[in-house]
């Protein structure tokens, strides 16, 4: 995130665009309602009415996948209109000729041909946005989770950097990060293109720093992404160490992943919890739960927090750190680590945006109100930085990228007529390998669903909850069907929690042609009535029909 979260509810106009912000991230959606109750205008553009929706100003359903003609033709209106911030383009930035000329084609009523938003409530939301001092935009996988991914968030960045919504308190442009930590594992390094604290690996002077102050040389080219990987198993990959991810739950089109897995040769699991990888494991580590461990996490808006042990792990279980410096011992290694600050000291020693955020600082630093500093953070007395790009971008000049609209990698068509999307609910959380362990959350979502409109179902002879088969090119699975006004006609959504109806047998692997990430968000599908199949009950979740999850 360029700002910070208790930033949120003082933003006068909120954009939040691919993010179900009160089912994914329930905390943050807090302060988007605080900013709405105190009169903030919010505009949510997902093609589902989430809960958001009802509490929005406007509801932008666009059609699954055409999120660059929307935030295009949004460019189109600022720039025809005169809304930019010229004195901050021609100061700050670079570029903005290229984009200039590509949204000039970008008209909202073509977009309105293509997405389904109304010419009228595009140049309506465009004009609020460029002409609100304090207006962010929020997004999360709804935006990256595409074969055109990298497109939709440079889209995004085009209209911040024309309106100069950057650089300064309840602005910016700001990715909600999904998992805990997630953020902190990306400082890290735990990426192929970056080694600590965002330097690249294909940078010589980096990949200098590096060799000397580990004393190993190493490779010049970043490695595999995780889809990458994912399909190089059994062929070019045949060993694999998964820690904290249920690849067989979590990964796109996972049936052939599964099918590659008998080809490989060793998997090390690493886990709290049996889950379906474990299938496939030939070792397993028991590893601790965030309430065993001590060291540092990194939330979604750069803060870098000391966490401390509360209990101490059960029966074999041990520390993620003790498992992987034992096992690097075993390797051949001489590290001597004693503990988590050691290990984190390292980590910061040659990153210059975490320098100033050493183990001991965080012991007791209170900054801005809240524990923990923000990076970057370069030295000992600095402060740390409440909201990025201060008093100038960070890399100098901000650099637009103009885009162009490019159709999802499958649509639909007369095999497969609608268009599956998939996502997250309230009450269960990514793989559910915790949250379908306790009582009161299965209660609440006991089994696998999927929201279907009413005139597809009636069109397929389905009842609100019949037992459903849904399926693409890849693969089939079972669920209930929920008849919902809250998806568009000829589109379907269902979530990815449960094992026994697995979602990732049915998403497409194609991945952005930049960073890999497979489009979870866009197939093409089909749904039929299992003959025979009994009606399932109409569990708490189906709600969903009309109103969304609870408040």
């Amino acid at each position: 995130m360029t700002n910070s979260i208790p930033e949120i509810r003082d933003v006068d106009f909120l954009f939040v665009i691919g993010s179900n912000t009160s089912e994914a991230h329930p905390i943050i959606a807090m302060e988007m309602k605080l900013a709405v109750a105190r009169g903030a205008t919010l505009v949510v553009a997902d093609p589902r009415a989430i809960w958001m929706t009802e509490i929005a100003e406007k509801h932008l359903q666009l059609k699954p996948g055409t999120d660059v003609w929307l935030l295009n033709a949004m460019a189109h209106v600022i720039v025809e209109e005169d809304l930019t911030d010229q004195a901050f383009v021609e100061a700050h930035t670079e570029g903005f000729g290229d984009v200039r000329r590509t949204v000039a084609k970008y008209t909202p009523e073509e977009a309105e041909r293509v997405t389904g938003v109304s010419a009228e409530e595009i140049r309506w939301a465009a004009r609020r946005y460029a002409t609100t001092d304090k207006a962010g935009i929020y997004y999360t996988l709804g935006i990256t989770e595409h074969s055109h991914g990298t497109d939709n968030v440079y889209a995004l960045a085009n209209l911040v950097l024309m309106t100069g919504h950057l650089g300064r308190r309840s602005t910016g442009l700001n990715p909600l990060r999904g998992q805990n930590n997630v953020q902190g594992a990306n400082d890290a390094g735990a990426t192929p293109v970056f080694y600590p604290g965002y330097q690249r690996v294909d940078d010589p002077e980096v990949q200098a720093k590096y060799e000397e102050s580990w004393g190993v040389e190493l490779r010049p080219e970043p490695g595999l992404n995780l889809n990458e990987m994912m399909k190089a198993v059994g062929k070019e990959i045949f060993g694999l160490f998964v820690m904290g991810e249920d690849v067989l739950l979590s990964e796109p089109n996972v049936l052939r992943l599964e099918k590659a897995l008998n080809a490989n040769e060793f998997l090390v699991m690493q886990d709290v919890f049996i889950n379906e990888t474990a299938r496939f494991a030939d070792v397993i580590f028991p590893a601790t739960v965030f309430a065993e461990k001590d060291g540092v996490f990194v939330n979604s808006e750069r803060r870098v927090q000391r966490v401390r042990k509360a209990v101490d792990p059960p029966g074999k279980a041990r520390a993620d750190w003790k498992i992987l410096i034992d096992l690097a011992k075993a390797c051949g290694t001489t590290w001597s680590f004693d503990g988590p600050g050691e290990i984190y000291a390292e980590m910061v020693r040659d990153a210059p945006k975490f320098a100033g955020i050493s183990y001991e600082r965080l012991e007791n630093e209170v900054n801005h109100g809240y524990t923990g500093l923000q990076w970057p953070c370069a030295t000992p007395e600095d402060p740390g930085s409440e909201y990025l790009h201060k008093g100038g971008v960070l890399r100098g000049k901000g650099l637009f990228t103009s885009v162009d609209y490019r159709p999802s990698m499958e649509l639909p068509d007369e095999e497969y007529g609608l268009l599956l999307s998939t996502g997250r609910t309230l009450y269960h959380y990514n793989s559910a390998t915790q949250t379908r362990r306790e009582p009161g959350l299965i209660a609440k979502q006991p089994e696998a669903f999927v929201e279907i409109h009413p005139s597809d179902a009636r069109k397929r002879g389905i009842e609100d909850g019949d037992r459903v088969e849904i399926r693409t090119r890849r693969g089939a699975v079972q669920a209930q069907a929920i008849l919902s006004r809250q998806v568009r006609p000829r589109c379907i959504w269902t979530p990815l929690h449960f094992s026994e109806a697995r979602a990732n047998v049915l998403t497409n692997d194609a991945g952005d042609t930049v960073t890999g990430t497979a489009e979870y968000k866009v197939c093409a599908a089909e749904v039929s009535r299992v003959e025979g199949g009994a009606e399932g009950e109409h569990f708490p979740g189906s709600f969903y029909r009309e109103s969304g999850p609870p408040r």
